[in-house]
């Protein structure tokens, strides 16, 4: 079979590794949106107050965040098979334990604790770099990312459906439950289905764990200011929590996260230069050197456009309900049609970044997002429906695509360090969700995509003045000391 030849609908060699891992992160996606679509019936069912709804929904991204970094470190050390395979079997306990909650305090933790199932995008991505060429890889993880994030959208046109069916009080807990025993299914046989790398194929591992290794004492100081947003948005989430918030948490136990947050982030830039002494002694050699502002770009966008989309996603169902009077099984599926279109939009967004280039394709992307979210701003209860949904899918299209640009780009750095650098745009992908949503509890859903609409033509101006398109090889070193070059373009 020819590389330049992609068979989608195949199920031999690579395209089987493909299908096996969008199916997994679909499940994972179903699993941590299941309660979205659910929340008239949950909020109902505990007689919860608007506050802890939105607090159920800033929760449910908050300890993915730093999940994302740790599992993307593990996934370069342990390999994908390992890692996806209990990712989602620890989701589909935690998702049983949501469904049988019986008081507020048990849903917050639950729903919590399920946030470490979004890190399972980054054990993908890194799957999906091994097996896939450059001039594919981009499409391949557009098919990824695109096909199983449509887990949000199946979540909110089926389970509600489900929920009616089972009929009576308890219908939510059986179409959340339901999604646990899927979870715990799939976790074995996806097991028992896949291989790391291709036959032959070397898994590059990093030299170090513990940091991403950098390239220079500029990129030292960089990486280090770019983890402060991961602990701030962590600060944020206890605030929000904490007696001047929703009153969850005791002040004595926030002040605890923040002392805990601040002593993490010390005790990180010690290991940060731990894993990069080297680099003051002497410089690293030409062949072995790469930008981490492509990285930093690359965090930025993802925190636009996946932030945006989890806050919105999450956000939606409730938001038709209420806006336009409609009931939960109607707006759960009008809701579903923002995340429904990620079906074509970021495999498209992969696609045209593999023909075009990817610093092209993140700019189009970046300034249709900042259009799309400011025509959202103006919905109001007088637009028709069909134009209100319309608009929803035509923002929807550019937040996608440029979701898969980013990850189009994200295996062309370096890839002993895929999983980390995955790890890290999709943290911040996280800390986008929290701040919107923590933004969305203050002000009304206008003014919040107003404020998402401002951040993406920022990050669209960083893009095109300091984003390089990814050109020539990397180099990696084989386990005997031999230097392997890998084309990226």
């Amino acid at each position: 079979m020819s590389d330049n030849r992609f068979p989608l609908w195949s199920f031999h060699d690579k395209f089987r590794i493909l299908h096996l891992t969008w199916i997994a992160f679909f499940i994972s996606f179903v699993v941590w949106f299941n309660h979205a679509p659910l929340l008239g019936s949950i909020r109902d069912a505990f007689d919860l107050t608007e506050q802890q709804v939105k607090a159920l929904l800033i929760i449910n991204v908050a300890i993915t965040i730093p999940a994302r970094i740790i599992v993307g470190m593990m996934v370069d050390k342990l390999g994908p098979k390992l890692m996806f395979s209990s990712l989602l079997g620890i989701a589909g306990v935690l998702c049983l334990i949501f469904a049988a909650a019986d008081n507020y305090d048990q849903l917050a933790l639950s729903r919590f604790l399920l946030g470490f199932v979004g890190a399972g995008f980054v054990v993908g991505t890194r799957m999906i770099g091994e097996w896939f060429p450059a001039k594919q890889v981009g499409f391949a993880q557009g098919i990824y990312a695109g096909w199983g994030n449509f887990g949000s959208a199946a979540a909110a046109m089926a389970l509600p459906a489900l929920a009616l069916a089972v009929g009576g009080d308890n219908g939510w807990r059986y179409a959340v439950g339901s999604t646990g025993v899927v979870a715990l299914v799939y976790a074995v046989i996806y097991y028992l289905s896949v291989h790391n790398t291709p036959k032959g194929s070397t898994y590059f591992k990093p030299k170090k764990t513990g940091a991403l290794e950098v390239t220079s004492k500029g990129d030292f100081i960089f990486y280090l200011v770019m983890n402060i947003p991961l602990y701030l948005a962590l600060a944020v989430l206890a605030w929000k929590l904490s007696p001047t918030g929703l009153a969850l948490l005791s002040a004595g136990f926030v002040n605890s996260v923040y002392f805990f947050l601040a002593a993490t982030y010390a005790y990180q830039c010690y290991r940060v230069f731990q894993i990069n002494r080297d680099i003051f002694a002497k410089p690293v050699a030409e062949i072995h050197r790469y930008k981490f502002k492509q990285v930093a770009l690359l965090q930025l966008t993802y925190l636009v456009t996946f932030g945006s989309e989890l806050a919105v996603v999450s956000m939606l169902p409730l938001y038709f309900r209420d806006v336009f009077g409609l009931s939960q099984v109607v707006a759960g599926m009008l809701g579903g049609s923002f995340a429904f279109i990620v079906l074509f939009a970021r495999p498209g967004g992969g696609f045209i970044s593999d023909k075009l280039g990817r610093r092209r394709t993140l700019g189009i992307s970046l300034a249709g997002t900042t259009a799309g979210y400011l025509l959202m701003a103006s919905i109001n209860p007088q637009w028709p429906l069909l134009v209100a949904v319309a608009a929803i899918i035509g923002c929807g299209l550019f937040v996608h695509a440029g979701n898969g640009a980013v990850f189009a780009m994200v295996p062309l750095i370096k890839r002993r360090m895929t999983g980390q650098i995955a790890g890290m745009a999709g943290a911040y992908g996280n800390v986008g969700g929290v701040v919107f949503l923590t933004v969305l509890s203050f002000v009304s859903p206008q003014v919040f995509f107003l404020v998402i609409a401002a951040s993406a033509a920022v990050v669209w101006l960083a893009v095109y003045f300091f984003l390089e398109e990814p050109h020539g090889q990397i180099a990696e070193v084989l386990p005997d000391g031999t230097v392997q070059m890998i084309d990226v373009h």
